[in-house]
């Protein structure tokens, strides 16, 4: 269903007559994006003159670890999703997401060539985690230095590997599952202990029944790291989608692609093993979008 805009236009106030010249007014514009999922097919021949709706139209997930993907309004220059700037194609093309924690109200920016600004804010769902509460203390002490030592520079492989811009254009599609298989962990889950939350679980496990079952990538990208052996999380795999959108895939048997490889979505990538520190053959798969930590069910729909 598409929603009229609604604008609310601010005014500049303009001195009476002087013999100055009055400065640049800047006007805001308070709009209601509209939700149209974007019509696939080639790229046009880009115009001089855009010739977009000033407002933004997306799709997608409105709700905590979830995802919008759309277009700006004609004539952007800058847009943003809150503090995070928006990268957007000639086409106007843009993809934001919502992390775990996401606040309930957050607003999509856009600054147009003629320095007017345009506000588009959005409603954001809240989700019920799966929270456990534990009558047991949560277990203290850091890592000891000896560990540390190991652990830091693939803290830093994995950081390095999520900045990379690959230019791939795999957020355009529909993500689909890398493999089939009983959800063994799901995105959001958390313990509590005695009142002191713990960390939640950043990604899904899917166990498949055993080790060695192949897994694919859910859209294209480009691989920006595979790690043979990381103290953590094993075999560990990490595809950009682009437009800062990227997967990981932990603890595998093997890995079948290289660092700076192209894949196409479907595209045998790995096989389920239990590498790394996992209790049993699973994969482990969690998406990012720049900082925000995303659920991959949010991206495919329910598993058939």
């Amino acid at each position: 269903m598409r929603v009229a805009p609604l604008v609310l236009l601010g005014t500049a106030c303009v001195p009476a007559a002087t013999p100055e010249p009055a400065p640049p007014s800047r006007t805001t514009e308070v709009v209601q994006p509209v939700r149209a999922t974007p019509t696939p097919g080639p790229t046009p021949t880009v115009t001089p003159t855009p010739l977009r709706p000033a407002v933004f139209t997306f799709d997608g997930a409105l709700e905590q670890g979830g995802w919008i993907r759309g277009t700006v309004p004609g004539g952007t220059s800058e847009a943003m999703l809150g503090e995070d700037e928006l990268a957007f194609d000639d086409e106007g093309r843009f993809f934001a997401a919502f992390d775990r924690d996401a606040p309930p109200a957050m607003t999509l920016t856009a600054k147009l060539v003629d320095g007017r600004m345009i506000d588009s804010p959005l409603a954001i769902a809240p989700r019920g985690w799966d929270i456990e509460h534990v009558n047991v203390a949560r277990r203290t002490g850091g890592s000891s230095a000896s560990f540390m030592r190991r652990r830091q520079p693939e803290l830093d492989a994995i950081w390095n590997a999520r900045l990379e811009e690959t230019g791939a254009k795999g957020w355009r599609q529909d993500f689909v599952w890398p493999v089939k298989g009983r959800i063994s962990g799901r995105f959001g889950s958390q313990r509590i202990y005695r009142g002191e939350p713990g960390s939640y679980h950043s990604g899904i496990d899917i166990a498949t029944g055993g080790a060695g079952t192949p897994y694919v990538a859910p859209a294209d990208g480009v691989v920006v790291l595979a790690a043979d052996d990381f103290s953590l999380e094993g075999k560990l795999l990490i595809i950009d989608h682009g437009q800062g959108l990227n997967s990981a895939f932990l603890h595998s048997a093997r890995l079948y692609v290289s660092e700076g490889e192209m894949v196409r979505q479907g595209q045998h990538i790995g096989d389920i093993g239990s590498s790394g520190r996992a209790t049993g053959p699973h994969l482990h798969w969690s998406l990012k979008w720049r900082n925000a930590r995303l659920d991959p069910l949010l991206f495919t729909g329910p598993m058939r």
